[in-house]
């Protein structure tokens, strides 16, 4: 029943990846890596959610302000809301919602 997974850490810097990390009826975790330079296009997310930042640096642009994020830093955000997110570094992050 316990289960340890490497999925994270395996993931690859390559442009933009997403993987489901956890999808249950009340909560979804998503896993991104971003290249250096690569931005994850405007999108919006279906639910209020979180952005923690795991490694490397972010600009995430939501109501037309760029917000800087780091190593370990979490950012929230509303459902519905235009977003989008480029790495200034090769950077991971995870999105709970």
């Amino acid at each position: 029943m316990y289960n340890i997974s490497n999925q994270i850490a395996d993931q690859q810097f390559d442009n933009l990846q997403i993987q489901k990390i956890v999808k249950t009826n009340a909560l979804e975790i998503l896993s991104i890596s971003l290249e250096k330079g690569a931005t994850f296009p405007e999108h919006k997310s279906p639910s209020d959610a979180q952005l923690i930042v795991l490694e490397g640096a972010v600009i995430f642009n939501i109501n037309q302000e760029e917000y800087v994020l780091l190593k370990h830093q979490l950012f929230c955000f509303p459902k519905e809301t235009p977003h989008w997110v480029k790495a200034n570094e090769n950077s991971k992050f995870l999105i709970i919602r």
